[in-house]
């Protein structure tokens, strides 16, 4: 075959080519998803942080909701097994919250809020109304603490009622202790013969 018809064959094809790999290039990412994928690398510490602690946070309050308010004051009764001296259901929750608010304190830089007696927060924390803000301010505080740590000051010790501990370490502690106490906080569900919000159908 001559060139010349060669390239009367082939030249058209690769024409075509050329014209659908411009047409088909894909589409710009949306700006949102674009800032995302370019963002530095030291904001994925707190992006994983943000989202275990968002978790917890749904799954505590669910649980801590889920209490009716006339039954807030409830504890298990040594009827029931040995339960002498355990927290109400009130008491695990203001409990939590009072160490979440004393840990973001200190990854923010902030004055240790008051703990309370046994670390139950404050004795004016009555009804059922004030200790459900008190538990969502305590998580609000939390994504702010959780949204100041990166690669560069992770392991930066700062000093703590728990001891000197880096930032990761005490981040790490805000995650892990809720669920110490949203186990027993599940079983006083159901000794109300209530179900927990995570164990309904559909959760």
């Amino acid at each position: 075959m001559r060139f010349a018809t060669v390239r009367r064959v082939v030249l058209p094809f690769l024409l075509t080519g050329v014209c659908l790999a411009v047409t088909h290039r894909p589409a710009p990412l949306p700006a949102q998803a674009r800032a995302t994928a370019q963002a530095p690398a030291a904001n994925a510490m707190a992006a994983v942080l943000q989202r275990n602690l968002s978790i917890i946070e749904q799954e505590f309050v669910e649980t801590a909701d889920a209490m009716p308010a006339d039954r807030f004051s409830f504890a298990p009764s040594s009827s029931m097994g040995e339960f002498t001296g355990v927290r109400t259901f009130a008491q695990e929750v203001t409990h939590v919250a009072a160490v979440n608010k004393n840990i973001f304190a200190a990854l923010l830089g902030e004055k240790a809020p008051d703990m309370g007696t046994n670390e139950n927060g404050p004795a004016s924390l009555k009804t059922k109304a004030e200790i459900m803000q008190y538990l969502r301010d305590s998580f609000a505080m939390g994504h702010r603490a959780m949204a100041t740590i990166n690669q560069k000051n992770a392991m930066e010790k700062i000093d703590h009622p728990f001891g000197p501990r880096s930032r990761l370490d005490l981040a790490m502690i805000s995650l892990t202790h809720p669920y110490d106490h949203f186990g027993q906080m599940v079983e006083y569900l159901r000794m109300n013969h209530i179900i927990p919000p995570t164990s309904r159908p559909g959760h």
